[in-house]
């Protein structure tokens, strides 16, 4: 039931994203774009998600579990180290110059785009990528 939920969550949000025009790059850097032609719209979308959001957010706050799950999954990781630093300003640079992030990029694979089927095999291989350094540089260090 639970995988249920979370693919039928997955659609919704990725058909808001695509009729929002968040699957559109240029909408995005014309968002991020304050100092040329800004286009405020994208806010809107934005303003819209947090007033449905919050007072869903507002009542379930005191719930022990999730719905659908058995318990919440929080970080336990709080510090704010130079990884986390660093790869804040990596996706912030793609995120402005491409004008995908990872959701709206999944979501616009259903358009075909090819910009948008090479950044997801582009943002696949940075994540193993990624991941292989990450398992490599530990075990170096751990040894």
């Amino acid at each position: 039931m639970n995988k249920i939920f979370s693919l039928l969550s997955g659609l919704i949000f990725g058909l808001g994203l695509t009729l929002s025009s968040m699957t559109n790059p240029a909408k995005v850097i014309g968002f991020l774009d304050i100092t040329g032609s800004w286009d405020p719209s994208l806010m809107f979308v934005m303003i819209g998600a947090i007033l449905i959001c919050f007072p869903i957010f507002y009542l379930l706050q005191n719930k022990n579990k999730p719905l659908f799950a058995s318990r919440f999954e929080i970080p336990t990781i709080i510090k704010i180290d130079r990884r986390l630093i660093f790869g804040s300003a990596i996706f912030g640079m793609g995120w402005g110059t491409v004008g995908f992030c990872p959701g709206p990029a999944i979501s616009s694979l259903a358009l075909l785009n090819p910009l948008s089927i090479l950044f997801v095999i582009s943002m696949v291989i940075g994540f193993y990528s990624s991941l292989i350094f990450h398992t490599t540089k530990k075990s170096i260090l751990y040894k």
